[in-house]
């Protein structure tokens, strides 16, 4: 214990950088699944919640509403320790995705359908009176242009998913953050072995925003972006 606490902060951080970055590994794995499964199920649900059914929007909206009122670790916990005893068993990581995906479906879910119903209804009427079939119209026109508003909000959920899943150490996903934790068991360095984690948050942060707005600047039409340019001068 004592050689440890006389290690210098360079050859600590030598030392358990390659633990710590395993760890940073699995936090960008369980974001990249967590945003991919959480866009597909919101973009679901928005269909759903704008459909004629009134059972599949109560119960969608019901979804909704207990996803985003109850809070993410709970919720986590609920997924990996109670669903077994109904005979539902995850792994760690599986239960850390499929807990962040539902969460997030759930916000995006009124993210796509606030895009969808703002693009003119007019575009959807010239489309139909032209023959063009409603899924078409949808696919085409519709859909296109709801992604391009949504992108700098699912940019900042992307984001914000990062953080929140060192949330998943809480059921034993060695993560970025657990990764940490144990270390910290071994060497008594609470505070350098968190100030090593937490720069490796910020990177992973700080390139991630840095890659929303390329792409955001890139799926922009080249005559917003003049537009907009201009508008900056």
């Amino acid at each position: 214990m004592s050689k440890m606490n006389s290690e210098s902060f360079p050859a600590l951080a030598l030392r358990i950088l390659p633990a710590l970055l395993s760890g940073a590994w699995v936090t960008v794995s369980i974001t990249i699944l967590s945003m991919a499964f959480g866009t597909a199920i919101g973009f679901l649900v928005a269909l759903g919640r704008m459909s004629n059914s009134t059972p599949t929007r109560v119960i969608l909206a019901a979804y909704i509403e207990i996803a985003r009122n109850i809070p993410v670790v709970v919720q986590l916990l609920f997924i990996y320790f109670t669903l077994p005893q109904f005979g539902l068993s995850f792994t760690p990581f599986q239960a850390g995705v499929l807990g962040l995906s539902l969460n997030l479906g759930a916000y995006l879910s009124e993210v796509f359908r606030s895009t969808i119903t703002s693009i003119n209804r007019g575009q959807l009427e010239a489309g139909l009176s032209i023959g063009m079939q409603p899924v078409t119209v949808y696919r085409r026109i519709i859909l296109p242009q709801a992604f391009r508003l949504a992108l700098p909000i699912l940019g900042g959920y992307f984001i914000s998913t990062l953080k929140d899943s060192s949330l998943v150490s809480f059921i034993s996903v060695n993560d970025l953050l657990r990764q940490g934790t144990i270390e910290i068991a071994s060497s008594f360095r609470t505070m350098e072995v968190y100030a090593l984690v937490s720069m490796i948050y910020f990177a992973l942060s700080f390139a991630a925003s840095r890659l929303v707005a390329d792409l955001e600047r890139r799926m922009t039409p080249r005559h917003l972006r003049k537009r907009k340019n201009q508008s900056n001068d």
